[in-house]
């Protein structure tokens, strides 16, 4: 085997660690807690099915890769809950150590595009990030409201939060915040799962 082929091999038996990457978000039916590569394949896959809702129009493929790739770093870095103060301030410095031993892995050529798409994402600038990140909130917020909002009411998030967060995902599809994420979100407050201070 030469060296990129073992260094590709490499990489392909580390990203395998994702699966152990438990998020806080449960499966749909009350099920287990979620892992990261759950999370990231149900992403890639709710993208292509929702791409005609995207604000602009976005190259696919390109969206379909960020999803795919944007937790890696937490084999790492670990999973920070979106509600989590005190775990968002160390987020950004421990996810870069993470992004270049991880995707370090690679040859040269394909670690420099998996970590630009990697900053890409986090940038939260192009059409393919912005939409990417809807996806990224709405996948949560889709199984969290499937729960019976279980998720929000054990770690006692507010609407506050709630609407900070998703309202980032209106950037990326208007057409889905309005449509599926606001109601999720009024629904969820006037049951009380959300906390409405």
């Amino acid at each position: 085997m030469d060296d990129r082929l073992e260094r590709q091999m490499s990489f392909v038996l580390e990203i395998d660690k994702e699966k152990n990457i438990l998020r806080q978000t449960h499966l749909s039916g009350h099920g287990r807690r979620e892992n990261d590569a759950e999370h990231a394949w149900h992403m890639a896959i709710m993208s292509w099915l929702l791409r005609e809702y995207a604000n602009e129009e976005v190259d696919i493929t390109r969206v379909m890769l960020m999803c795919l790739i944007h937790d890696v770093v937490e084999i790492d870095a670990g999973d920070t809950y979106a509600y989590d103060a005190e775990g968002l301030k160390t987020q950004a410095a421990r996810e870069e150590a993470a992004k270049q031993r991880i995707f370090g892995l690679l040859p040269d050529d394909q670690a420099k595009q998996l970590m630009e798409l990697f900053d890409e994402f986090e940038a939260y600038e192009t059409p393919e990030s912005k939409f990417a990140h809807a996806m990224d909130n709405l996948q949560p917020i889709t199984l969290n409201a499937s729960n019976g909002g279980s998720d929000w009411r054990e770690h006692g998030v507010s609407a506050t939060q709630v609407y900070g967060r998703q309202s980032k995902s209106a950037l990326g599809s208007q057409r889905l915040y309005d449509e599926v994420i606001q109601p999720i979100i009024e629904r969820h407050i006037a049951s009380g799962e959300i906390r409405s201070a």
